[in-house]
């Protein structure tokens, strides 16, 4: 990777002699593309454009993915160097996984080998086939029943996400939801209608039918039941033909193990708390500390956002420099829990109106990084700013570091891991000035690293981190639960 503070679109690259002709050249490549990304889809094989998924996009959609990768190359990649890697995929054999074909296609390019057929067929025996056949890639042998407990911000989004990536359909099913009975006599329709339209992430890429005769709600195919319930100790899940599921507790009604005891009581199998958990449960941040779960793990917490956020970037970056301390301010979008007019609240500050103030208090997140990096405890502090934003925060970190460095090796290290670790799949990367707080509205990635606003002196560096509190923390929690489920996908091409 060169050039990482020049601005993508003035990176040199070939130009064509007919700019709209070359453009309706690949827009028809891109079109042959969609049947073929979907047929892969549904036999287990998710296409990606360096960590974009390819799948139910527009020929459009596909070219921008195709562009994206100017950011982090010398150029662009062409539809004419992916598509002949992609009709070869086709008609492979191949386990379930991932394969990201832009890096597949740049790793092939940098080897300086001319495009023909028999030299592309090599390349992906030797960098997608054999190292599936030496996989141990895992699913359930029966699709994993789930159930979510609680129907809001989170739950409604995680909703969403494991509905549109359901892959082959054997991975997991989404079996119930369950909340309290609502005031409304046409409850059902206003769930559905939360989850068919959202203010901040617009509206569901799919279907939802309402059946009100059965309590269900039928999304992109997958009937998923409505229970009804104040508390854990009133269902059991067996009654409703839902066998031993994995249930995420989005409520935060309950936070320790005795709370959280009471699904597994109702016949949960396991149970994710989208909440910091309390005690000495385990708080998860996925892609950095869930190798410390084991099959005992019965009661998990999947931390907070803010913490899924800055988690991945202390990382690496004690990794690599050593961090000595440093200080971490949280500038955090306003949630339902904040009141919209000035009104009573048990927490200072709290109380006044979210929408009208920047609303100093405090944050857990700095306090369970050491739940995850115990290297850490101990080193730093934290403080939160809630903004009158809906979503979409912002971490800055100001940290102390053992080992010095210079600013361009600080960034390329930042690109580098954003983009060719093993932790490019939670790690994003912008390289503009121009990047405000909503264009990470549904931001996969459980954060993202704006370069251009880095500063970096010695042993003392600054980063801003954005996050959307929403959506990436939601994806973090599938990702977990399908870890829990014992659903490995292997990632292709392999990473350090």
């Amino acid at each position: 990777m060169k050039d990482q503070n020049k601005n993508p679109d003035l990176k040199k690259r070939d130009k064509p002699d007919d700019y709209f002709g070359d453009w309706k050249w690949r827009e028809g490549l891109a079109e042959l593309m969609v049947p073929i990304v979907g047929k892969l889809y549904r036999d287990g094989i998710n296409i990606l454009m360096y960590g974009n998924s390819l799948v139910n996009q527009s020929p459009t959609d596909i070219m921008k993915s195709h562009r994206f990768i100017r950011r982090v190359e010398d150029s662009e990649i062409s539809e004419l160097e992916t598509y002949p890697f992609l009709k070869y995929l086709e008609t492979q054999e191949l386990s379930d996984c991932e394969i990201d074909l832009g890096e597949i296609v740049v790793d092939f390019m940098n080897e300086n080998v001319s495009f023909d057929e028999q030299n592309i067929e090599q390349y992906i025996q030797n960098h997608v086939v054999q190292p599936l056949s030496s996989s141990t890639n895992t699913r359930p042998d029966t699709p994993k029943d789930i159930v979510l407990f609680g129907f809001g911000r989170i739950g409604r989004l995680i909703t969403r996400i494991m509905a549109e990536k359901t892959g082959p359909g054997n991975y997991y099913k989404l079996k119930a939801i369950v909340v309290r009975k609502g005031s409304s006599e046409n409850d059902l329709l206003k769930r559905a209608s939360l989850l068919r339209r959202d203010s901040v992430h617009g509206a569901f890429s799919g279907t939802i039918r309402v059946d009100t005769d059965n309590d269900l709600l039928v999304v992109n195919g997958n009937p998923i039941k409505l229970l009804y319930a104040n508390s854990p100790d009133e269902l059991n899940y067996s009654d409703f033909d839902i066998i031993d599921p994995i249930l995420i507790d989005n409520t935060g009604a309950w936070r320790d193990t005795q709370g959280l005891k009471k699904h597994l009581d109702a016949g949960a199998s396991k149970v994710v708390l989208t909440a910091p958990g309390k005690g000495d449960m385990k708080n998860i941040v996925y892609g950095i500390n869930d190798h410390n779960l084991d099959s005992k793990d019965n009661l998990v917490s999947a931390a907070s956002c803010t913490t899924n956020a800055i988690v991945p970037v202390l990382k690496i970056v004690n990794d690599e420099f050593a961090i000595e301390n440093g200080h971490i301010e949280t500038v955090h979008a306003y949630t339902n829990d904040q009141n919209l007019i000035d009104n009573y609240h048990k927490g200072d500050r709290r109380g006044r109106s979210a929408p009208l103030n920047m609303v100093i208090t405090s944050t857990g997140a700095v306090k369970a990084v050491s739940k995850a990096l115990p290297e850490l405890e101990g080193k730093l502090s934290g403080n939160a700013i809630r903004v009158p934003i809906p979503n979409v925060s912002l971490a800055v970190m100001n940290l102390n570091l053992k080992n010095s460095t210079t600013r361009n090796e600080f960034v390329n290290f930042l690109q580098f891991t954003a983009f060719k670790s093993k932790y490019r799949e939670i790690i994003g990367y912008v390289n503009s000035t121009e990047i405000v707080s909503s264009d990470f509205y549904s931001s996969p990635y459980a954060c993202v690293i704006d370069s251009q606003a880095t500063i970096v002196n010695k042993n003392s560096v600054t980063l801003y981190v954005w996050y959307d509190n929403e959506y990436g923390y939601s994806v973090q929690v599938v990702n977990l639960v399908k870890k829990l489920a014992g659903i490995k996908m292997l990632r292709l091409p392999i990473k350090d």
